[in-house]
């Protein structure tokens, strides 16, 4: 196909910032809807170029509160900026629990600001699967700056980096036996390390182990984590908070990295894709599929067992991915 996908009613409006159409397609994103597909392929090559900041980090470390502040600090530069807060998911009805939009500091009329909570639906690391698509999304209606922030439960939300170009990870003074428990998970990750509650008695030395676990260990494709101490709460650092997260952003920009990353993010959303669409056929065939339950009677009689029978249900949904 030549050029562009053609634009869909929906992709116009989005284009032409209409915010109610974007939390439309947004909540059809979330719910899986596949009608909402023609217009995520013809948004796709017309996003324009967002940075995608993810802020993460362990439960009670005020990860709201650095994004409020942030939210601020670019909003004072004059950049747009989409919020996604991703909660943990209702077991019952899949839902946002904690409602992160009401936590974060609403600008009603702000045209700059469009902030949406997301729930994460039981996927690893507090991400939803729908999230990347929905940084698309607010990237196509027009925002500089989208901020995505995870869970945080308790471990680091390592799928941030599925979705981000530079990750945050958020932690607080007396985390010293918590950083070393998460100190593979937290270099695996972290680009950027935001010491908050620089209030708080021993920040500059939770600063001094991070700098010294940094200098210990290998760095990652040329760079080295930052560390920086702020006070959300008293807006102090959050300025070098953002400088060190542009100095990130300028790493990616002057060599192939960003490409590479880039690479590994469509790679990664590729196979959740094919693993969503394979799932999605096997589970409807063990509703619907006669000879499919059958299979399962065999299993219960013990006849077969489940991993022969998964080996048979397979091959066939993966021969009808690849003709789509």
């Amino acid at each position: 196909m030549n050029g562009p996908p053609p634009l869909t009613p929906a992709a116009r409006r989005i284009l032409a910032k209409d915010r109610a159409t974007l939390a439309r397609v947004i909540s059809a994103v979330e719910n899986r809807d596949p009608a909402i597909v023609p217009t995520l392929r013809a948004l796709f090559p017309r996003a324009g170029p967002a940075r995608i900041i993810g802020i993460t980090g362990p439960l009670g470390v005020g990860k709201s509160s650095v994004i409020n502040a942030l939210l601020a600090h670019l909003r004072g530069l004059g950049r747009s900026v989409g919020i996604i807060a991703v909660d943990p998911s209702s077991p019952f009805t899949g839902g946002s629990v904690l409602g992160d939009r009401i936590r974060l500091e609403r600008r009603p009329g702000d045209p700059g600001v469009f902030i949406r909570s997301m729930a994460s639906r039981g996927h690893a690391g507090g991400v939803a699967a729908a999230t990347l698509e929905v940084t698309r999304l607010l990237a196509a209606f027009g925002m500089d700056i989208v901020l995505v922030e995870t869970v945080g439960s308790g471990q680091v939300d390592v799928a941030i980096r599925e979705i981000a170009s530079t990750s945050v990870v958020v932690l607080v003074p007396h985390l010293g036996d918590e950083v070393q428990t998460l100190k593979a998970g937290l270099f695996e990750i972290a680009d950027v390390f935001c010491v908050n509650k620089a209030d708080l008695p021993g920040a500059d030395l939770a600063a001094k182990d991070l700098r010294e676990l940094v200098s210990l260990a290998a760095s990652r494709e040329g760079w080295r984590p930052r560390i920086v101490t702020a006070s959300a709460r008293e807006g102090r650092g959050i300025g070098e908070l953002w400088a060190a997260i542009e100095a990130h952003e300028g790493y990616l920009d002057a060599g192939e990295a960003r490409a590479l990353a880039e690479r590994r993010r469509i790679s990664a959303e590729l196979l959740g894709l094919v693993t969503e669409r394979v799932e999605r056929e096997v589970a409807e065939a063990l509703a619907s599929d006669p000879a499919v339950g059958q299979l399962l009677d065999r299993i219960v009689r013990r006849e077969i067992d489940p991993h022969t029978a998964a080996a048979e249900l397979a091959p066939p949904a993966r021969r009808r991915s690849r003709r789509r």
